[in-house]
């Protein structure tokens, strides 16, 4: 069990910046605009001399209306499982009615709260200490978080308030625990409303506007006796229509959170058509090698003959992936998850089964009897043995001869045949081809005396009758 350090504050205080210099990361977005976090961020602080979670969390304006409210909501649940408030205040902007407001808000909580002064570089660090003095908090200190000056101040006096080792205040969830899922779409789809319906509980904001989610959010969930860490993330729209810095970083980080996720959920819109966004979006998991779940969300009260549509512009346009499992779902109501996990097992399962050499081998030998490849400069190339490459995805490594000129027709049909023959679903499959080297490529024998000879007699007989 590990204790929750909170971070609160006011918008753009440097409480993002402070929770990735405690966390040694880069996992919460920073930008100079107020608002940019608005859901709980987690991570693990190492430096001190004990571990403890660390909680960004989205600024309190007081206002309490649309996604202030939302965003207030889920600070107070960070403070509510909070061991200690670390109320973060900019010493540039001075003490504010709105710092005191907050500061009140925690003293009901009956956390310890330690205040930290941040922006103090660059000016009267005295004087600012001295304005923020009225608080009356005994742990009041400097800090300079964009250049990690003070932190090892704000660490002596956070551990100390920390529970005593075995006192319950968090689980200490891995946050690597068990199959992690990225769940990616456009704007708006709902991938926070389905990682809320599945954890069954308000764990991240969740609006009608577009864009509210910023920062890949990473949730452990244990689910039917399984461990999952679902990542959600913002939305990814076409790249002429995204202007904002903050949304361009937010795009880099869904990539990311793709690129180390083990199964990817795409998430569609079925009262909306397949848009060319989501064939791009399905293509990046397909160059990364990762397993696929199809989720059409919104499929509840949609008409017979619009359901019957939305199949076949799916079957049409993502032909592509047509190994991946469609699952239809309503994530506001629930219905269609049991399958939808289902599917995301089997999805990983598929990615990272082991296979061995002898049976990859015996795959090829049928499958090259049974359709051999085109004639190549009017030979036939020859596939002699195969063995797995690594998984996640699966990876086929095919030896012969004359490989180089292997059609691609060929290559699908080897994918297709490998899949049906190991029942690989929902993830892509790789083959690589690999040809032999010559063992004479490059030799040459010496000529004898009576072969230098004969050949003078020949070079004579072609000048004479040249």
């Amino acid at each position: 069990m590990l204790p929750v350090v909170a971070l609160v504050g006011r918008p753009n205080v440097g409480k993002s910046t402070l929770f990735n210099v405690l966390t040694r990361s880069r996992d919460a977005l920073v930008a100079d605009l107020p608002g940019v976090t608005r859901d709980r961020h987690y991570g693990v602080c190492r430096s001190g001399a004990r571990p403890f979670v660390v909680v960004d969390t989205g600024g309190l304006t007081g206002e309490e209306q649309g996604l202030d409210a939302l965003t207030a909501q889920q600070v107070r649940l960070a403070i509510a499982e909070s061991s200690v408030a670390v109320l973060v205040v900019d010493a540039r902007d001075g003490l504010l009615p709105q710092d005191r407001a907050i500061l009140d808000e925690l003293r009901r909580s009956g956390k310890p709260v330690v205040l930290a002064v941040n922006k103090i570089d660059g000016i009267d660090e005295h004087a600012a200490l001295a304005e923020f003095a009225a608080f009356g908090v005994a742990a009041t200190l400097p800090l300079a978080a964009a250049h990690a000056r003070g932190v090892d101040a704000l660490l002596a006096a956070v551990l100390p308030l920390l529970p005593a080792d075995g006192e319950p205040s968090v689980d200490e969830e891995d946050a690597e625990g068990g199959v992690r899922v990225a769940i990616v779409g456009r704007p708006n789809v709902g991938k926070s409303t389905l990682v809320n319906r599945l954890l069954g509980e308000e764990r991240v904001v969740v609006s009608e506007v577009a864009g509210t989610t910023r920062d890949p959010i990473r949730v452990p969930l244990e689910r039917d006796g399984r461990r999952y860490t679902l990542i959600d993330t913002a939305g990814v729209r076409r790249r002429a229509r995204v202007e904002e810095a903050i949304e361009k970083f937010s795009v880099i980080k869904t990539l990311q959170s793709m690129a180390a996720a083990q199964v990817v959920v795409l998430m569609l819109d079925a009262r909306e058509p397949v848009s060319e966004q989501d064939l791009t979006l399905a293509g990046h998991v397909l160059d990364e090698g990762r397993a696929l779940v199809i989720a059409v969300n919104k499929w509840d009260g949609l008409p017979a003959y619009e359901r019957e549509q939305c199949r076949k512009a799916l079957e049409r346009k993502l032909d592509f992936v047509g190994w991946a499992k469609q699952v239809f779902i309503s994530a506001r109501h629930g219905s269609g998850l049991k399958e939808l996990m289902r599917a995301v097992d089997r999805a990983h399962a598929s990615a990272t089964r082991e296979m061995t050499s002898s049976e990859l081998t015996r795959a090829l030998e049928q499958a090259y009897q049974g359709y051999q490849p085109p004639l190549v400069r009017g030979h036939a190339p020859k596939l002699r043995y195969a063995h797995p490459g690594g998984h996640n995805p699966p990876t086929i490594v095919i030896h012969g001869t004359r490989t180089a000129h292997i059609a691609d027709g060929y290559r699908r049909y080897l994918e297709n045949f490998f899949r049906k023959r190991f029942r690989l679903e929902g993830t892509p499959i790789r083959i690589e081809f690999r040809e032999g080297e010559n063992p004479y490529a490059g030799r040459k024998n010496p000529l004898t005396e009576r072969q230098k000879r004969k050949r003078q007699r020949l070079v004579r007989y072609v000048r004479r009758k040249g």
